[in-house]
């Protein structure tokens, strides 16, 4: 139970042979990566070889918006993500996660956003893969996408550092905890303004290391008889204009794995 995961970008400078193995080392069971287009086979059969779990695949996110107005950009990036899906299932990759939007200024889903995801999950169904939507800023369209689609394919993926900064502290497990298919486990310092969010306080420090109440997070996922892998999301760079992530500053990426594990470790004891 509770297999603990973690994601390859960590901001090292290491290939991805090294880093799952730096990864299994670690004591890591599993990992996840961005989608890189035409590798995901190879990844997939680096997992194999180092014995660890394919976790899941992050979808392209930073075009997103495109999807949600009309245009030929949407039609373009909606075929990408079926793209990204279809090569998840050729790998053998069983979850894909996915952001409903990207942009601090964007609280108005369409129609037509609606119909390309439509497209988009339809796919999913109907070669198997599943699909996570996870909470970042612009909670309306994580709102309106949830409310569309109940299928058994389309689940919730909690970050918990967006929770913090994007979703002004907003407990998202209690509108989709019945739906929590996986986790983004990281942490950081709130919003630095209240009045202006932005992705300069999206951290995604380890556990303990920013303000994340972290007996609340397992108490939520005990709540909500989550069975899942825990995945962390964490990186050892701080944003620019900030030195939260100083303290990892004289870690090797082994050294950072380790660490991170030994917290990953901490929390999984709290539940």
């Amino acid at each position: 139970m509770y297999k603990l995961c973690i994601n390859t970008g960590l901001g090292f400078d290491t290939g991805l042979e090294d880093k799952l193995s730096h990864i299994k080392e670690a004591g890591f069971d599993g990992f996840f990566t961005s989608y890189h287009q035409g590798k995901i086979k190879n990844i997939a059969s680096l997992a194999d070889k180092n014995g660890l779990l394919y976790q899941s695949v992050h979808a392209p996110f930073t075009e997103v918006d495109a999807l949600w107005r009309p245009g030929d950009k949407g039609e373009y990036v909606k075929e990408k993500l079926i793209e990204c899906v279809n090569e998840c299932k050729d790998a053998g990759v069983p979850l894909i996660v996915f952001h409903a939007i990207i942009g601090m200024d964007r609280h108005e889903p369409t129609e037509i956003g609606l119909q390309r995801f439509c497209r988009i999950v339809k796919r999913a169904e109907k070669i198997g893969i599943n699909i996570a939507f996870e909470n970042t800023e612009g909670v309306e369209y994580l709102e309106a996408l949830m409310d569309q689609f109940r299928s058994s394919y389309v689940g919730f993926c909690w970050d918990t550092g967006h929770e913090l900064c994007y979703n002004y502290g907003e407990d998202m497990t209690a509108k989709y905890g019945d739906r929590l298919v996986c986790t983004h486990l990281n942490d950081n310092f709130g919003m630095t303004d209240k009045n202006n969010m932005t992705w300069l306080d999206d951290s995604h420090m380890m556990p303990f290391d920013g303000k994340t109440d972290w007996q609340s997070v397992a108490d939520r996922l005990k709540k909500h008889n989550y069975k899942g892998e825990m995945t962390f999301e964490l990186t050892k760079n701080s944003k620019p204009g900030k030195n939260t992530h100083d303290i990892y500053s004289s870690l090797s990426e082994l050294e950072f794995l380790k660490l991170a594990y030994e917290k990953a470790v901490k929390f999984k004891e709290m539940l």
